[in-house]
């Protein structure tokens, strides 16, 4: 009788033991946590992945990254610094615009349109249709480097540009630069990516 019951005893110790019902519980909380968790990420991956085509394919159509060379726009742009291009021909007196010149691309300010009529006097002041212009973004007016015959009437379909930084600028005042006509034009600088100092909108 002992000996039966003891192998009874034994027999329920080889049992598999169920665990309580609570911890099966928890371990399926961790499981759908855990496949839950596993689906945001492919979720979030394909979103990204979505983001940077999209990115790329309005960086290659719509802006271009662009870095300052020189010192012509200084202060408004210094050497080395990265600027963001929106691709249009529609620009206007005041917009910074990039423009293709001897395989490059240069960065000048307009500051008249087809028709107006362009002076410069001895001290540098540039008068657009007989006004002179405000421009609180030149630091200090000069004469620089010209050969252009004042005053000059903007061709049709050309802009007149000039740099900021007037002593050094080689521009629209220099006939083998000259007026940039709607063809050469890539875009309007909208956009100052580096440095991180300087990140920001370009304000007119």
């Amino acid at each position: 009788m002992d000996k039966e019951k003891k192998e009874k005893e034994e027999g329920r110790s080889e049992r598999l033991e169920v665990p309580p019902i609570n911890d099966l519980r928890m371990e399926l909380a961790r499981e759908e946590a855990r496949y839950e968790f596993r689906k945001a990420l492919l979720n979030i991956a394909g979103i990204l992945a979505v983001v940077a085509a999209i990115a790329a394919l309005v960086m290659t159509r719509v802006l271009i990254l662009l870095q300052v060379n020189g010192n012509s726009m200084a202060p408004a742009l210094e050497d080395a610094e990265i600027v963001i291009l929106h691709q249009t021909k529609e620009v206007e007196p005041g917009d910074i615009i990039g423009f293709y010149y001897g395989g490059k691309i240069l960065l000048k300010r307009v500051v008249g349109s087809a028709g107006d009529e362009i002076d410069m006097d001895e001290d540098g002041n540039i008068y657009v249709n007989g006004v002179i212009l405000d421009e609180p973004y030149v630091s200090e007016k000069k004469q620089g480097k010209y050969d252009q015959e004042f005053p000059y009437r903007v061709p049709e379909n050309m802009v007149f540009v000039l740099g900021d930084n007037r002593a050094v600028s080689l521009d629209s005042r220099v006939k083998s630069i000259g007026c940039v006509e709607d063809g050469q034009i890539v875009g309007k600088a909208v956009f100052r990516a580096w440095p991180f100092g300087r990140i920001g909108r370009l304000r007119y």
